[in-house]
C-alpha cells in the first residue's frame, strides 16, 4: 500500500515516437507514446534495451533511423534531417550515479540546475523541490558528506530545477542498499502525487514500479512487448507477469475512515469500501493498495457470517492454465482484480467468462510491503 496521485481529467499523448539502431550484438525497434502526465514505467530484464531507449528519448544517443514528437516540437526525424542535441531538449535527466559536483554545496547543485533552466513558466521552484525532497537540512553540505539516498535526492532535484518538459531517471534507485531505496522512495512517491510533471522511469525491479508507475511498458530484446495503464498490464494473461507465483492487481482508493480500535483503516475504491491495516495515513489520502492474486477467493454467492472483511462483486473476464492450477481475471467496476485458485475450484465453480461471482479479500494482504 503507497500513497498515489490522484486521478484527474483524461491524459493526452506527451511523447511519441520510434526509434531503430543496430550494434553488433544488439538492435533496438521501440515505438512509444508517453502520456503527459504521470509516471510512466519502462521494465524488462538486464540488456532489453532499456537505458538505449532512454538515451535515444534525450538525444544522447542517436539511432540511424527514427521520429520523435516531444509537446507537438519535433525531436529527431531522420528523413527530414532533423536533430534536436540534448542540450536543446527541455528534459531533466536523473541517472543511475547522481553524478553531483563534488566541490560545490547541496544548494550549489541545485542552483547549477537553475542555470540551466528551460524556457517556459516554472512548474516548480527552488523551496518546493527543497520542501518536497526534504533536503533542507542538506543545503551548505558537500556531496561526499550525505549517503547515497541523499545524494540521490539531490540530484533529482536539480534535475526537476531545470523547467524541464520531461523527467527521465534510469535507474535511480540501483545503486542504494534497501535502506536507502526506502529512505528515497517516499519522496519519489510525494513527487509523483503532487506534480504533474510527466516522468519516464527505467528499472529492471518491478516493485519500484508497482509503487510508483501509472502506466507500463514491456521490454525484451529491443523490444516492446506491450504497454498500456498499470492495473491492465498487472493483470493481463497473456503477460508473465500474471502468470508468476506473486502476481498482484493494484487498486487505487481514498481514505474515508479509521478505526484505530482495530487497526484498520477504510478507502473509498471504485467498487466500494475496501479494508486494508491502518498505514497512519488521515482521511482524503490517496492510496494505491496491492493484492496478491493467491490471497483471493471466489464465491459464486455472497458470504454469510465470514472473517472476510473485503467481499467485492465482480464479473469473470478470463481464465488461464498456470501449473496445473488457474488464474482468474475478474472486472469489479472496471477494476482488474486477479485470483490465483486451484484447477478443481475453477471446475466445481464451473468458472466462465461473464459470469457473476464474488471476491473475497484477506485484509492482512493488503498491508504494506
Amino acid at each position: 500500500m503507497t500513497p498515489s496521485a490522484p486521478t484527474g481529467s483524461p491524459r493526452n499523448d506527451l511523447l511519441a515516437g520510434w526509434f531503430k539502431l543496430q550494434r553488433q550484438q544488439f538492435s533496438l525497434d521501440a515505438s512509444l507514446t508517453i502520456p503527459d502526465r504521470g509516471l510512466t514505467g519502462i521494465f524488462g530484464p538486464s540488456g532489453s534495451g532499456k537505458t538505449t531507449l532512454l538515451r535515444c528519448i534525450a538525444g544522447l544517443e542517436r539511432a540511424g533511423r527514427g521520429e520523435l514528437t516531444v509537446d507537438g516540437e519535433t525531436w529527431q526525424d531522420e528523413q527530414g534531417r532533423v536533430f534536436l542535441p540534448p542540450w536543446k531538449r527541455p528534459i531533466g535527466f536523473v541517472f543511475q550515479e547522481p553524478r553531483l559536483f563534488a566541490h560545490l554545496s547541496v544548494r550549489e547543485n541545485l542552483l547549477f540546475g537553475q542555470k540551466r533552466k528551460h524556457p517556459g513558466d516554472a512548474l516548480v521552484t527552488e523551496k518546493q523541490v527543497v520542501e518536497m525532497l526534504g533536503i533542507g537540512s542538506l543545503l551548505a553540505r558537500k556531496p561526499d558528506s550525505l549517503s547515497g539516498g541523499e545524494q540521490q535526492r539531490v540530484a533529482i532535484g536539480r534535475a526537476l530545477l531545470t523547467n524541464p518538459k520531461l523527467v527521465l531517471m534510469d535507474e535511480p534507485l540501483t545503486g542504494l542498499d534497501r535502506a536507502r531505496k526506502e529512505e528515497v522512495m517516499p519522496f519519489l512517491e510525494r513527487l509523483h502525487r503532487e506534480l504533474e510533471m510527466p516522468v519516464i522511469m527505467v528499472s529492471h525491479h518491478l516493485e519500484e514500479l508497482i509503487r510508483l508507475a501509472d502506466a507500463l511498458v514491456m521490454m525484451e530484446q529491443g523490444r516492446i512487448g506491450a504497454s498500456g495503464p498499470l492495473a491492465e498490464m498487472l493483470t493481463r494473461l497473456d503477460s508473465p507477469l500474471a502468470r508468476e507465483d506473486n502476481a498482484i492487481s493494484v487498486v487505487e482508493g481514498v481514505v474515508t475512515r479509521r478505526e484505530p480500535e482495530y487497526g484498520l483503516v477504510w478507502l473509498e475504491t471504485p467498487f466500494g469500501p475496501l479494508a486494508l491495516a491502518d498505514c497512519g495515513e488521515p482521511e482524503g489520502t490517496p492510496l494505491r493498495a496491492n493484492i496478491k492474486a493467491r490471497d483471493v477467493s471466489i464465491c459464486l454467492e455472497r458470504p454469510g457470517k465470514t472473517s472476510i472483511l473485503n467481499i467485492i462483486p465482480a464479473t469473470v473476464v478470463e481464465l488461464a492454465g498456470v501449473e496445473g492450477q488457474r488464474m482468474v481475471k475478474l472486472d469489479a467496476a472496471g477494476v482488474p482484480l486477479l485470483a490465483r485458485i486451484t484447477a478443481r475450484s475453477a471446475s466445481s465453480l464451473g468458472l466462465r467468462p461473464g459470469l457473476r461471482v464474488f471476491a473475497q479479500v484477506k485484509t492482512v494482504s493488503l498491508l504494506p510491503r
